[in-house]
């Protein structure tokens, strides 16, 4: 008993320290940024005392981190301490407290934007995976069951070239034909059930490319165990040792990779909610964030997005688990 709670308050500080360290990186890349927010939100016409106003409000005069390298008069540069009082700090004190700051130019909580955002992009990500597996498993039990014919060889290729397409030239391909020439579906836009199938379908096609490898490996590899001949020698069905044991076995590598694509996929949807104009997370992080050099919003998305992969991550941990008892026991 002692062991596992040391073993679940260890994994609660890793995740602590990781999302920690991923939002203090981006933070720093945030501030050596050339240019004034102040001015990128107000304009160059703001008046200096608009420009200090500004400032003020969002707390961007007091120093970045502990400490700097301020110059003087003589633009001379030397070591300052600030201690406490700086934005790093004031940050992650207001986290704490739950508060993700303010946007810059809505003036809106960053943590109500996330709220408003986030489930579209969950839901892109949840159906881009389900669509990613129900690909993935029946081609590759195909092409692992038929081992160095012309089919595999075939459904090799095409999982190649899922993988070597990126999503931003799958995603306009995919807009020309369904929604362009045929008028099926439409381009962009999140207003009907049938607006997910784009995106969902760019998003997963480099995912179900790779899975499919990754199940024909695992088929292959567990055809040629020994519980496999003995199956067959009580008289089951091809199909009964195909899916009832081969895939059970073969899909555990397969989960671990599910679960760490998660976050693949919640980052990857950055550019295919830019192509297909998907309201998500993605969409606010670049338009509203980056493009807008809106720092708060950045640092809220990122945040968002490193706690789910890691959490992903864990339950991926948990359910790997689960399907090998041999970690159990270990």
């Amino acid at each position: 008993m002692r062991h596992k709670l040391f073993g679940l308050l260890r994994r609660i500080g890793l995740l602590i320290l990781v999302v920690w360290t991923v939002v203090s990186l981006v933070t720093i890349l945030i501030e050596l940024v050339p240019g004034d927010p102040a001015v990128a939100v107000l304009g160059e016409q703001a008046t200096p005392e608009q420009l200090a106003q500004f400032r003020t409000k969002h707390g961007l005069d007091r120093p970045p981190f502990f400490f700097g390298f301020p110059a003087d008069e003589h633009g001379q540069r030397h070591f300052k301490w600030y201690g406490l009082s700086n934005r790093y700090d004031d940050y992650w004190v207001a986290i704490l407290h739950g508060d993700l700051g303010k946007s810059f130019r809505t003036d809106q909580p960053v943590f109500n934007l996330i709220l408003e955002r986030y489930p579209a992009t969950i839901e892109l990500a949840i159906v881009a995976m389900l669509i990613a597996v129900a690909i993935a498993i029946p081609l590759g039990v195909v092409a692992g069951k038929n081992r160095g014919t012309l089919l595999d060889n075939f459904l090799s290729v095409i999982a190649l070239v899922g993988i070597s397409l990126p999503s931003f030239v799958i995603g306009p391909m995919l807009v020309y034909l369904f929604a362009v020439k045929l008028g099926w579906l439409a381009p962009s836009g999140r207003f009907e059930w049938s607006d997910i199938i784009l995106p969902a379908v760019t998003l997963g096609a480099a995912l179900s490319a790779i899975l499919t490898r990754m199940v024909r490996s695992s088929v292959i590899e567990e055809l040629s165990e020994g519980y496999v001949r003995t199956a067959r020698a009580k008289g089951l069905s091809e199909r009964a040792v195909v899916y009832k044991h081969v895939l059970k076995n073969g899909l555990i590598p397969v989960v671990t990779v599910l679960g760490l694509q998660l976050g693949v996929l919640l980052a990857g949807a950055i550019i295919t909610e830019k192509i297909f104009g998907w309201p998500g997370l993605g969409l606010l992080l670049v338009e509203d964030g980056i493009g807008k050099r809106d720092y708060r919003i950045v640092q809220g998305c990122v945040l968002a997005i490193s706690t789910t992969y890691i959490i992903a991550n864990t339950l991926t941990d948990m359910l790997y688990r689960w399907l090998d008892p041999r970690i159990r026991v270990s």
